[in-house]
C-alpha cells in the first residue's frame, strides 16, 4: 500500500514552518499510539496471514523510518542498531531484513521498549526541529512530510490488521466499542440505482505538481476516454445476497478464470468477515459481530468477487481513469473521512453517512473501491533514486488499483488522484465496489 512523494515535491522541498511541522508530528504520532492504546501486549502481537503484521511491528517500523531517514544522516545515532533488520520493511539498500512472514515471531524488542524507543525518537525530532537552521533545511521539511504520510498509511494497515487477527479468535472480540451501534440507522432509503453518464473525451488525470502526493499519482497526464456511466453508490449488501443466492460463487460464466480457480481452491463463498444466516447477512467488524442492513455497501470483496459481481449485475468495474475524472468533481475534503481528531482512537462515533455529492454516494470514506485496472506506471514515471524510492515502482506488477477512501483511511489521504493496489484475491482491507458501463 505505501507509496512515497512525488519528484515534484521532492524537487521544490515544500517549505512547512518548524512549529507547524511539530504540530502535525505530535498529532500523527500521537493518533499512531491512541490507535494501539486499546490493545494488549498480547493483541499487538498478533499476525493474522503473512500479508499483513503486527501492531507492535507497525509502530516499530515506522520510528525506524524517521530514524533512519531523517535522524542518523544528520548525525544522531540509532537507539539500537539491531533493530534495522527486524524493522526494515522492503528497503534492499538498507541491508537484510527479517522475513515478512515471521514478524509475528518477534516477541523481542517487547511492547514498551518500542514505546520507549518511539519517545526517544520524537524527542530527537522534536529538538531538531527547534534548532534555527531548521527553517532553512527544506530538505528536512520534505522528508518528515513524507515519514508521516507513510505513518499515517500504517496507522491504516493497523486497523485491517487488528481485524484479521481478531477475525481468527471464536470469542469476536470487540476492539472499538461504539462501532459495535447499528449503523442502518444512518442510512437515507435507497431508490433504484442512478447512472451518471459521462460524455468521455479527453481528461487530465493524476497530481498536480506542488502540493503533497505520492509519486504513483503522477506524472499529470492527458488520456481519451470513451462515453460511459457510473452508479451513483457503492453495490449494497441486498445486492450481493441476491448474487450469493442466485448460485454466484458456483456459475463460472461469471468468473475470470484465475478467480474462479481461487474460490474453488479456498472455498469462498462470501466476502471476508461475512456469514449468511438465514435471511440475515453478519459481518465481524471492529465492534464484533452484527447484522448488516440491506441497503448498507458490502465490504471486504476481492476483485475477483468485486468482478464477477459487476457481470452479474450487468455492468463492469470502472478504469481508474474513469473513477478519477468523476470523482474530481465531487471531491468533499471535509467529509472525506472517517477519522475525526477529537474521538479517543481517532474516528467519528460511526462510520461517515453515505453523504452525496453532486449526486454521488460514498465516494471516499466509506470503503475502497476496485477498478479494472493494473497497477502500473503512469506515462514519464520515474522512481525516485536511493532506498527511499526503492518501495513503490518495482511492485507495479500483478496488482489491481483501487479508488476512494475507507472509513479507516486518515485524513488527508482521501482524494481523487490517490492510487491503492494490492493483489486481485485481498479482502482484508476495507474494500467495496462501484458499477460502471459503457454507454
Amino acid at each position: 500500500m505505501t507509496a512515497w512523494v512525488s519528484s515534484e515535491a521532492r524537487k521544490s522541498g515544500t517549505a512547512l514552518d518548524p512549529d507547524e511541522l511539530c504540530d502535525r508530528y505530535r498529532a500523527v504520532r500521537h493518533r499512531t499510539e491512541a490507535l494501539a492504546a486499546p490493545l494488549t501486549a498480547e493483541d499487538q502481537q498478533l499476525q493474522a496471514m503473512p500479508e499483513s503484521s503486527p501492531v507492535k511491528w507497525h509502530r516499530a517500523h515506522t520510528t525506524w523510518f524517521f530514524e533512519t531517514f531523517v535522524l542518523v544522516p544528520r548525525g544522531f545515532a540509532p537507539y539500537d542498531e539491531r533493530f534495522g533488520r527486524l524493522f526494515n520493511s522492503y528497503y534492499e539498500a538498507m541491508g537484510p531484513r527479517h522475513a515478512r512472514p515471521h514478524r509475528g515471531l518477534l516477541s523481542r524488542p517487547t511492547v514498551n521498549e518500542v514505546g520507549l524507543w518511539r519517545r526517544q525518537v520524537d524527542d530527537k525530532i522534536l529538538s531538531l526541529l527547534e534548532k534555527p537552521e531548521a527553517r532553512d533545511d527544506t530538505g528536512l521539511a520534505s522528508l518528515l512530510q513524507l515519514g508521516l504520510a507513510h505513518e499515517e498509511q500504517h496507522q491504516e494497515l493497523m486497523v485491517t490488521d487488528v481485524l484479521a487477527a481478531f477475525a481468527c479468535n471464536p470469542l469476536a472480540p470487540v476492539y472499538l466499542p461504539w462501532a459495535a451501534r447499528p449503523q442502518h440507522e444512518r442510512l437515507a432509503p435507497l431508490g433504484p440505482t442512478l447512472w451518471h453518464e459521462q460524455p468521455g473525451g479527453l481528461a487530465e488525470i493524476g497530481a498536480n505538481p506542488g502540493p503533497f502526493a505520492f509519486d504513483n499519482e503522477g506524472p499529470r497526464h492527458k488520456v481519451w476516454l470513451a462515453p460511459f456511466a457510473l452508479a451513483d453508490r457503492l453495490v449494497t449488501v441486498g445486492a450481493w445476497t441476491a448474487f450469493a443466492r442466485d448460485g454466484g460463487y458456483t456459475t463460472p460464466s461469471l468468473w475470470l478464470a484465475e478467480g474462479l480457480d481461487w474460490v474453488r481452491a479456498n472455498g469462498i463463498e462470501s466476502p471476508a468477515y461475512t456469514r449468511r444466516e438465514g435471511d440475515d447477512v453478519i459481518v465481524y467488524g471492529l465492534g464484533g459481530e452484527r447484522r448488516t442492513h440491506p441497503d448498507e455497501p458490502i465490504l471486504h470483496l476481492s476483485f475477483y468477487e468485486a468482478d464477477a459481481l459487476a457481470t452479474w449485475l450487468g455492468a463492469r468495474l470502472p478504469t481508474e481513469q474513469e473513477w478519477e475524472s468523476v470523482a474530481v468533481k465531487a471531491f468533499a475534503p471535509d467529509e472525506a473521512t472517517g477519522f475525526d481528531e477529537d474521538t479517543p482512537e481517532g474516528w467519528r462515533p460511526l462510520p461517515p453517512a453515505l453523504e452525496t455529492h453532486q449526486g454521488l454516494t460514498g465516494l471516499f470514506g466509506r470503503a475502497w473501491q476496485w477498478t479494472r485496472s493494473d497497477y502500473a506506471p503512469y506515462p514519464g514515471y520515474k522512481p525516485a533514486e536511493g532506498a527511499i524510492g526503492e518501495y513503490n515502482g518495482k511492485f507495479m506488477v500483478n496488482q489491481r488499483v483501487l479508488r476512494g477512501s475507507s472509513a479507516f483511511t486518515p485524513p488527508g489521504h482521501s482524494r481523487p488522484t490517490y492510487r491503492n493496489f494490492w493483489h486481485p484475491q485481498t479482502r482484508f482491507q476495507l474494500t467495496g465496489l462501484r458499477l460502471a458501463r459503457d454507454l
